[in-house]
């Protein structure tokens, strides 16, 4: 395991996703706490891309894709799976403190809020959001064979629900209705659906990584 963090998490990657919420935070202008989830929601997906695009093609970029491609398949999945495992709790928990990192800004909470409740709300919809965009960057990249691949596509697909177009076509079942949400109405938790819908397509992504991995050799 310490092996496999050492491969999926090397210092660069660290480096990049802690300044990724620090300039975050310094450029995205925020008044109100309830402000925060949403501003995060959509940008932490962005993120998940590009941190797990390359987690099964990195071994060609590293000089061990020759030898990657002999061990047998199982144990190919295994790897992958326990690297794709790695990097969302990573982003998860950097995500999870990157919440905190625009209380700088001195966002106002309204009276009726609770803390607690827009950072726990903030914590399931973050999670859905990383763990569907990393798993769908992996499984283009896996089939394209190109982390760039991988990237491209997730950045239109994110385009175009990260829009006024996938609000309306989607409604709830958009993975980033989170960010729609009118933050007023504290207990109008439809975008719910929306994440849920993003882990089920997660599970399906990753129940066809042997089959994709087994394909693409």
């Amino acid at each position: 395991m310490k092996q496999e963090i050492k491969i999926c998490i090397p210092p660069y990657k660290i480096v990049y996703s802690i300044m990724f919420f620090v300039i975050l935070s310094l450029i995205r202008g925020i008044t109100l706490v309830d402000e925060i989830g949403g501003a995060l929601d959509a940008n932490a997906a962005l993120l998940g891309v590009v941190f797990c695009a390359e987690t099964y093609v990195m071994e060609r970029g590293s000089g061990r894709g020759e030898i990657f491609v002999l061990f047998p398949q199982r144990n190919r999945t295994k790897a992958v799976m326990r690297r794709l495992l790695i990097q969302n709790v990573y982003l998860c928990m950097l995500s999870y403190i990157g919440f905190f990192f625009f209380f700088w800004q001195k966002p106002m909470l309204l009276p009726d809020n609770s803390l607690f409740f827009q950072y726990g709300m903030y914590m399931l919809a973050v999670t859905g959001t990383i763990l569907f965009w990393s798993t769908l960057s992996m499984t283009i990249s896996n089939l394209t064979g190109s982390q760039w691949g991988g990237i491209g596509i997730c950045l239109a697909v994110w385009m175009m629900l990260n829009s006024t177009f996938g609000d309306k076509t989607l409604g709830v079942f958009n993975i980033f209705a989170y960010g729609f949400r009118e933050t007023e109405e504290l207990l109008d938790l439809g975008w719910l659906w929306g994440k849920a819908l993003g882990i089920l397509l997660a599970a399906v992504m990753i129940g066809m990584t042997p089959y994709i991995i087994k394909k693409r050799g």
